[in-house]
């Protein structure tokens, strides 16, 4: 502790919510008034705390960035990928925030990939756009798109400087290197060219940043002159556009949480009135791809895994069955190149990928040897192509890029990405780890997989430290994934598990529809169930384990710390939303309405009122005896605001003065954090020497 440094305390200014005949006092609602100097001074004033109660770590901060920084190859070349005449990829520079997005034109007979392995440029190379010549003078920079147009002469791109992800879009004549006057505030995420590259589709959101309109922008005029495609009224729907691989389709997708419609344009008749594939009905998903004579429908209609079927590309009608249901075996998404379709499915809590051939012989699933893995399609741009572009990774071996020959079958290793020897000269070797699946039994005698990575000779007596990782909402699956920074845990012999709760979508849609509305709860017991099964099989031990989740798992650390504050040692909570409650009761709050699918709406509904109300982690705080807390939060997130853990480590501090509560709030970032990779694993490093600390191992 410091006596330079006192303890942040909230000022309480009592504010009353009233919903279905219960009342509920809010001490800290005040904090939620982001243009308040109050409201700045006191998360100026927990950064100063956060500061002063881990500056003993500062030392050990330096040393895992440095860890960080030596196994990573900062000058560095992603694999080319093809487009027309030109091979596009980015670049990283050592000592730069941000990567470099460049093209070289293919040369004759040149059938594969140049490849650089030193990151030095490519001969004859042409530099698009230099995200640190952008950044300059700015603290956070992110770039929303990057579209090239069809015939290779424009590129759209749009850049945030504040992490409030509203984006200001550009053109740019490549012939040229000029900067078009085209230019467009206030868009969101989500471009489309017309077939001859002289329209410009793009996305707008309303108040409650949703996005809710499709523009068409004509290239070379005025954007008051511009053109509303599609606005969406219902507010439980977003909207967004994109241009077919084949480029003879703009697709307009329009989605809430359970029910979708698509739209298309021809490409080719950027002015033409959107067609309807088919009429939205609740509850019923699909999107669409375009592939030759019909376009190809994924859609869940009496298929709760999903199903694959086509309609007829010139007057869409009937859906015909391509791929049955099959249940346990979900479908995620279908890709059409010429020859070839590929459909992106998830079987067993693993992803695979099957390649189905046009016009004739077998299926095929491709197979890969890791019991664990993660594999998906990396950019495919080319719809005439022989070739798949897919990237795979484990939690031992690194991101690795792979061509696959659609006709031979054979899988050709392009480039995994290299962990280079840390300062101490320690060479990686995947060998000196292992990874493995266990499972953990929920209350209710469901089976909860975890999976798990560690050096190898780690003891299994329950005296290795731990950090468990989970997330589960939106049907979003944390698959394995590796990290160069999780190494420095990993060697220092903590374990990694990643608990794959219901709410997530790793055991198909049932998996997720159990974690949701009235089954939410599903999520924080099953999470729990995995901590109390990693100290019951001897994988470590309650006062060993850390918890980590950011978001929605955000709001999971901080149920699971009210529900069993003694089963960890400590949580880290990144942009947590914890005050799920409040949020999702105001419907001008962005994302409100739309979340309603997901959490249910407590506005209308007494029993989810009372439902959402049992568990949202702020409504919960008590006087317990809770493990150590680290929330980190930006103050510009639209997506979970700053104010949820500010308000939530206010009231810890408040119910439960005996805790140690620290609170970091990035100032000048979004909901991912910072933006410049230097600053992202300064970060991290930060984390993981506070988890270190928790374990005594600082």
């Amino acid at each position: 502790m410091t006596t330079e440094t006192p303890v942040p305390a909230a000022r309480r200014v009592p504010t009353e919510r009233v919903h279905h005949g219960d009342t509920v006092v809010d001490e800290y609602a005040w904090l939620a008034t982001k243009d308040d100097p109050e409201t700045i001074n006191y998360l100026n004033a927990e950064n100063a705390w956060t500061e002063a109660r881990t500056a003993h770590l500062s030392g050990l901060r330096t040393t895992l960035f440095e860890e960080i920084r030596r196994r990573t190859q900062e000058t560095d070349l992603s694999v080319p990928t093809r487009k027309g005449q030109h091979w596009y990829y980015t670049r990283t520079v050592e000592g730069q925030q941000y990567g470099v997005h460049c093209r070289r034109a293919v040369r004759p007979d040149e059938t594969t990939p140049p490849i650089s392995t030193d990151g030095a440029p490519l001969d004859g190379e042409q530099i698009l756009l230099d995200g640190n010549e952008l950044a300059k003078g700015h603290d956070f920079f992110s770039l929303g798109a990057f579209d090239v147009s069809p015939d290779g002469r424009y590129l759209a791109y749009s850049t945030d400087f504040s992490g409030d992800e509203r984006f200001t879009l550009r053109v740019k004549d490549l012939s040229t290197g000029e900067l078009l006057p085209d230019e467009i505030p206030g868009t969101f995420y989500g471009t489309a060219w017309s077939g001859d590259a002289s329209v410009l589709f793009y996305v707008t959101v309303d108040e409650a940043w949703r996005p809710n309109r499709v523009w068409r922008h004509v290239i070379g005029t005025a954007t008051t002159e511009d053109v509303v495609v599609h606005t969406e009224d219902d507010e439980r729907f977003w909207v967004g556009v994109e241009l077919t691989r084949s480029e003879r389709f703009v697709l307009i997708d329009i989605a809430s949480k359970l029910t979708s419609e698509v739209r298309v344009i021809p490409a080719g008749n950027p002015t033409g009135e959107p067609a309807v594939i088919a009429p939205r009905r609740q509850g019923v998903e699909y999107s669409v791809e375009h592939h030759g004579h019909r376009f190809l429908i994924l859609h869940n209609d009496d298929a709760e895994d999903f199903a694959l079927a086509y309609t007829s590309a010139d007057a869409p009608g009937d859906w015909v069955p391509l791929i049955e249901h099959s249940p346990g075996t979900r479908l995620e998404s279908v890709d059409a190149f010429a020859d070839h379709l590929v459909v992106t499915v998830r079987s067993n809590g693993l992803t695979g990928l099957r390649v189905l051939p046009v016009g004739g012989g077998d299926a095929h699933d491709i197979e890969f040897p890791e019991p664990l893995h993660t594999v998906g399609l990396d950019a495919n741009p080319e719809y005439r192509t022989g070739r798949l572009r897919l990237r795979y990774t484990s939690l031992v071996t690194p991101d690795s890029v792979y061509d696959y020959d659609l006709v031979t079958r054979e899988m050709t290793l392009l480039r995994q990405r290299p962990v280079l020897p840390g300062p101490d000269g320690q060479v990686y070797r995947p060998e000196d780890y292992e990874q493995q699946r266990d499972w953990a039994l929920a209350d209710d005698g469901t089976k909860v997989p975890i999976s798990l990575v560690y050096r190898r000779g780690t003891p299994r007596d329950g005296s290795a430290p731990c950090v468990i990782y989970g997330y589960g909402s939106y049907e979003a699956s944390m698959d394995p994934w590796f990290s160069v920074g999780r190494l420095s845990l990993l060697d220092r012999g903590v374990i990694f598990a990643v608990a794959h709760i219901r709410g997530g979508g790793e055991l198909g849609r049932r998996w997720y529809d159990h974690g949701k509305m009235l089954a939410k709860k599903n999520t924080f017991t099953d999470f729990v169930a995995c901590a109390r099964h990693l100290a019951k099989a001897g994988w470590t031990a309650p006062d060993r384990l850390v918890a980590r989740g950011g978001s929605a798992g955000g709001l999971l650390m901080g149920a699971v710390a009210n529900l069993a504050p003694d089963a960890f040692a400590g949580i880290v909570a990144q942009v947590p939303f914890v005050d799920a409650l409040n949020t999702i009761l105001d419907p001008s709050l962005p994302l409100t309405v739309t979340e309603w699918e997901e959490w249910g709406n407590p506005l209308a509904d007494p029993e989810v009122y009372a439902y959402m109300k049992s568990y949202t982690p702020y409504e919960n705080v008590a006087a317990l005896d809770y493990p150590a807390i680290l929330a980190m939060t930006s103050l510009n997130d639209t997506r979970v605001l700053y104010h949820e853990p500010a308000k939530w480590i206010a009231r810890l501090r408040a119910v439960a003065p005996q805790g140690d509560y620290l609170l970091k709030t990035e100032m000048e970032a979004g909901h991912g954090g910072p933006s410049g990779r230097y600053d992202a694993w300064r970060e991290e490093a930060f984390i993981n020497a506070w988890t270190l600390d928790r374990f005594g191992r600082a």
